[in-house]
């Protein structure tokens, strides 16, 4: 089976059954998003849930963290895995915003990775999800079902992933087909015990096939 027709039935198989894919993470404009993707990283989104409301009641836009230093935001998010670096980021970030964008967050990819604490990743999220660019953001969830089911071919690095996917993924399905596969990973697809006998993919899924279906 070539990669494309896995990938049509894999989009066939989310369409029908998980019309509904998004972020579990909380926010309601772009910089409550970027605060929110910041944070994030190692963390569970639970856990960002619980750490944003009183984070960004005190500190609601661009313009306010922007005048807090990585100190006081610290005490919001210590909570966090890394609170140090994440407060540094988005202090950072904050200034940045402020001084080179007049508080708003930039839709181009390449400009948000200017921000401190945004890499490719999380510059990816905030322009397809914010912005619907066609751009597929690829964390560890999406690198490992990716490569599990065989949606690329000798995938070594999430960049290599994202090229891929890009390649077949059609462009107004980019956001979703992230959020799909990311979902997929954590709650199917997990990473040590993956739920093979009640994934809707395994009549097609690479992994399934070899290390399952076979014993």
């Amino acid at each position: 089976m070539t990669i494309k027709k896995r990938i049509n039935l894999t989009i066939e198989y989310f369409l029908r059954n998980q019309t509904v894919a998004e972020t579990e993470l909380t926010y309601l404009n772009p910089f409550e998003l970027m605060v929110a993707v910041i944070l994030s990283a190692q963390c569970t989104d639970k856990r960002v849930n619980m750490i944003t409301p009183p984070l960004l009641e005190k500190f609601p836009d661009a313009y306010s963290m922007a005048k807090a230093g990585p100190e006081a935001i610290f005490e919001y998010i210590k909570s966090c895995s890394y609170p140090n670096n994440k407060a540094k980021h988005l202090s950072g970030m904050s200034r940045m915003l402020v001084t080179e964008f007049g508080g708003m967050i930039p839709s181009d990819p390449l400009l948000l990775q200017r921000l401190p604490g945004v890499g490719r990743k999380t510059a990816n999220v905030i322009a397809s999800v914010v912005f619907q660019k066609p751009v597929m953001a690829v964390d560890t969830h999406v690198f490992r079902v990716s490569n599990r089911i065989g949606l690329v071919k000798n995938a070594k690095t999430p960049l290599s992933v994202e090229i891929q996917l890009s390649l077949h993924i059609p462009p107004d399905l980019m956001y979703k087909a992230h959020h799909w596969l990311l979902l997929h990973g954590r709650y199917v697809c997990k990473a040590r015990r993956p739920l093979c006998s009640t994934c809707g993919l395994s009549d097609f899924c690479k992994f399934y096939m070899i290390n399952v279906k076979k014993k």
